[in-house]
């Protein structure tokens, strides 16, 4: 499901005017040319209305005076900031004074999820942003939006709501983070998440004001594929002026403060903590310890060439060579030398590969574990099997609000896995479905240094990955499996071979829906063997004198593996990309923000 990422990428042309999104009196935004030429043309034909009255009124009576003017003093607009340190000040509406922790107010506020009908009559304070304001004469509608909830503010002019505030409310920016005082009122608000009810504002306070101008709408960039592929058919039909706004994969990274607003996106990343969360209960259960590994190092974390190179200490007599770590492996490895038995880590990996895909960064978040084996690596994949399932059903079981405002923008399709072991494949068994079901999977892709015919000792393509994973789903009705005994000529140089064949490893690669999200095996403990295959890999074993000495006073046979977050999170939901799912991605384009 992963595809390229381009400049074109889902993009779709903006309507701007001087670079700029326009919006209409209701805070609309407007979307096409002709809607644009509409919006102007009764404006102008609002003003000559109104010019005419003025004429009218002065030739019946000289000047008219504002109707401002009429207002009575009370009512006048409060131009300074408001005071709120302890006691609720006289002005109910207001830009409120710098937030310096000096408030002493003894306010309790209510998270916006936490609202609902059966708090009817009570008064309440809000701290949310501005989501939207809908003002006509004397009404005025403000929706508030918290983490991705949002309840209606409604205003309506009268002896305690003076004409001034009606219009302060009606004149906030979108995304202006306010402090609202209001009365529960029982009502059906569709629109909003709190749908039963909405607040009776009585007082409204500016926090902190959001520039009018936004790189990007939250409305654009919460909208669904399918809401704005229909928003196209209904302008070829002459239903709609213009089709709603597509959102770029760069627009929202280069604005990803304000594309975290959105709810969808919000969720995503709360499910990404609950991810880390469950890992670590899990293998803290089974007795594991967190560890935490140096990223700088000397060489090549697995001997490989894909590394961020640095001069250590740059300057100093202490300079040297080294490079950002690839992986904790072989920390991970020493630390079970060390006795620590079973130790696990959530951390940063650094990878320099030149892949400008939609499932590569070059900074993600590794999750990664290692153990003592007694007989056999598949020691480590029921483990696997029971972090994972651990994974999987925390998510189900707590996260069904996060994953129902997720598919509202991205459909999600439940993962199907078993909650005991899951499917094992042989490398064998892999080619041999392969090259049943024909070209052209059972081929490899032209140009590539293998093309031609799928070869029992080669490594997947992607492609063939992808399909795999459908045969598999189609044969055995799951989208969580592993596949084991890859061939050794593509495992690094620490994997311990097959004992019946040393062609193969004992090694395995973990799939959800035919993408790759963990590499593991059992590793060489054996010196002399493992000196040999670093020869054999082209790593001089004089450049890991501290990780092959960590073997050499007694080393105990043990296997693990690292799994990608970002992965794991895009593929348990089904996204498309995974910088939907890193927070700041960094890939082989992207060091900022």
């Amino acid at each position: 499901i992963f595809a390229r990422v381009t400049m074109a990428d889902a993009e779709q042309a903006e309507f701007l005017v001087d670079g700029k999104p326009v919006f209409d009196d209701d805070g609309n935004r407007i979307t096409s040319k002709g809607a644009y030429k509409k919006y102007t043309a009764k404006k102008e034909k609002d003003a000559k209305k109104a010019a005419h009255k003025a004429k009218e009124a002065e030739a019946k009576g000289g000047a008219a005076a504002p109707a401002e003017a009429a207002a009575p003093a009370a009512e006048a607009v409060q131009t300074g900031p408001v005071t709120y340190l302890k006691d609720e000040p006289q002005q109910a509406f207001g830009e409120l004074v710098l937030v310096q922790s000096n408030q002493t107010t003894g306010r309790e506020f209510v998270h916006v999820s936490n609202l609902s009908a059966a708090q009817e009559g009570q008064e309440v304070w809000v701290r949310g942003r501005v989501h939207n304001t809908r003002s006509k004469g004397n009404n005025c509608f403000v929706v508030l939006r918290q983490t991705g909830f949002t309840v209606q503010g409604a205003l309506f002019k009268g002896p305690d709501i003076p004409k001034e505030m009606v219009k302060f409310c009606g004149a906030l920016s979108r995304e202006s983070v306010v402090d609202v005082k209001g009365k529960v009122v029982r009502a059906e608000v569709k629109s909003c998440t709190q749908s039963d009810l909405e607040l009776s504002v009585l007082r409204c306070y500016l926090v902190s004001k959001a520039e009018a101008n936004l790189p990007l709408q939250i409305e654009d960039a919460g909208r669904s594929e399918a809401e704005i592929e229909e928003s196209v058919k209904k302008v070829a039909a002459g239903e709609m002026d213009g089709a709603y706004v597509r959102v770029s994969n760069e627009v929202r990274l280069d604005n990803r403060v304000i594309d975290l607003r959105v709810p969808a996106q919000n969720a995503i990343f709360r499910l990404s903590s609950a991810v880390c969360h469950f890992y670590r209960a899990a293998l803290l259960e089974k007795g594991f310890t967190e560890i935490h590994s140096p990223k700088i190092i000397a060489g090549a974390s697995e001997g490989g060439a894909a590394v961020f190179k640095l001069k250590y200490m740059e300057g100093t007599k202490h300079e040297a060579p080294a490079c950002l770590a690839q992986s904790p492996q072989l920390y991970k490895q020493m630390c079970i030398m060390g006795d620590l038995e079973r130790v696990f880590e959530v951390g940063p990996v650094f990878r320099a590969e030149n892949s400008d895909t939609s499932r590569h960064l070059t900074e993600f978040t590794g999750l990664d574990f290692e153990m003592q084996i007694n007989e056999s690596y598949t020691e480590a994949l029921d483990m696997t099997d029971f972090f994972m399932v651990k994974i999987f059903e925390g998510l189900k079981n707590n996260f069904q609000r996060e994953i129902q405002i997720i598919s509202q923008q991205y459909p999600v399709e439940p993962l199907q896995y078993s909650k005991d072991k899951n499917l094992r494949l042989q490398f064998p068994e892999a080619i041999a479905m392969l090259r049943a079901a024909g070209p052209p999977y059972s081929k490899n892709r032209p140009g590539m240094p293998d093309e031609g015919d799928i070869e029992e000792l080669q490594d997947l393509e992607t492609h063939q990955e992808r399909h795999l994973g459908q045969l598999v789903k189609e044969k055995y009705g799951t989208d969580f499996w592993v596949l084991e005994r890859f061939p050794m000529e593509v495992r690094p140089f620490y994997t311990m071979p097959c004992a019946d064949d040393p062609n193969y490893s004992n090694s395995y690669d973990v799939f959800m829906r035919g993408q790759e999200i963990m590499s593991g095996a059992q590793r060489v403990h054996d010196v002399p063997l493992l000196c040999k295959q670093c020869e054999a890999k082209g790593v001089p074993p004089s450049q890991l004198t501290a990780y092959i000495d960590a073997f050499r006073y007694g080393a105990f046979p043990h296997a693990g593996g690292g799994i990608g977050l970002e992965r794991v999170v895009a593929l348990y939901l089904g996204l498309d990309n995974v910088r939907k799912t890193s927070l700041f991605p960094r890939d082989i384009a992207r060091l900022t923000p």
